[in-house]
């Protein structure tokens, strides 16, 4: 496999200013690949990009609201305007939401965790479709959690929502089987150092677990071979 395995291709990343996002926006870069950064603070998406021109990359920004379908969809007018297909897309931005049972789910944080975690990657598939369909070698990638198949008390609305991307992505992996060259998968990162588990972990040693780096490469490897659509890649922990 050359170091720019990816050139030539066009690769977006949702929740690309820190993380697990961040660190996949790096690999792709790195294999060659043009990134658009997406995430809601225009400050950190501006360092990843910063990072990827210093390695020797090619990104660009694009700060929005995922939670705001009409974003979404802007977004899409003017990527389609500028670059004719849509290579890889990954689905990695979500927000945990506050832990605890599912009798006390507050609505209203529930809605917008729904939103973020589900409602926004079905508008991304639908408004970014034409553009994957386009190119002759498109991949679809969704962050999962293992709290998706495996239910875990006081992780329910979180869960539930994972699951439900799940459903989603995998639907429209069979959807496009016969039809088009589009190819889906979900990646279970498994324990990932990130904001996301220090806030679901408060007293876990950050030393103990992976850094996104791992998840980032594993993501670039996967994206870089071939693969049957509604392929499963769960990292060791």
């Amino acid at each position: 496999m050359t170091d720019k395995v990816l050139d030539g291709q066009l690769a977006l990343v949702t929740g690309a200013s820190r993380g697990i996002g961040a660190a996949t926006a790096k690999a792709l870069a790195a294999r060659g690949a043009h990134v658009i950064l997406t995430a809601r603070t225009a400050k950190d998406l501006e360092s990843v990009e910063d990072a990827i021109f210093e390695a020797g990359g090619s990104a660009t920004i694009a700060p929005l609201d995922l939670a705001d379908g009409d974003s979404i969809a802007r977004l899409a007018t003017a990527i389609s305007g500028r670059w004719q297909a849509l290579d890889i897309l990954v689905l990695n931005a979500a927000m945990l939401g506050s832990l605890g049972p599912v009798s006390t789910i507050d609505g209203a944080e529930f809605n917008r965790l729904m939103t973020l975690n589900v409602l926004s990657t079905q508008a991304m598939i639908a408004y970014f479709d034409p553009m994957l369909r386009k190119s002759s070698n498109a991949r679809v990638i969704g962050l999962t959690s293992s709290v998706a198949a495996a239910p875990r008390a006081f992780w329910g609305a979180y869960g539930a929502s994972k699951a439900a991307l799940e459903v989603l992505l995998a639907s429209y992996g069979e959807e496009m089987r016969n039809m088009s060259s589009i190819r889906t998968a979900i990646v279970d990162p498994a324990r990932t150092r990130t904001a996301m588990r220090a806030k679901a972990y408060p007293g876990e040693d950050p030393a103990t677990v992976k850094e996104p780096d791992v998840v980032a490469s594993a993501i670039a490897d996967l994206v870089s071979t071939s693969f049957e659509t509604n392929h499963r890649l769960v990292l060791q922990g």
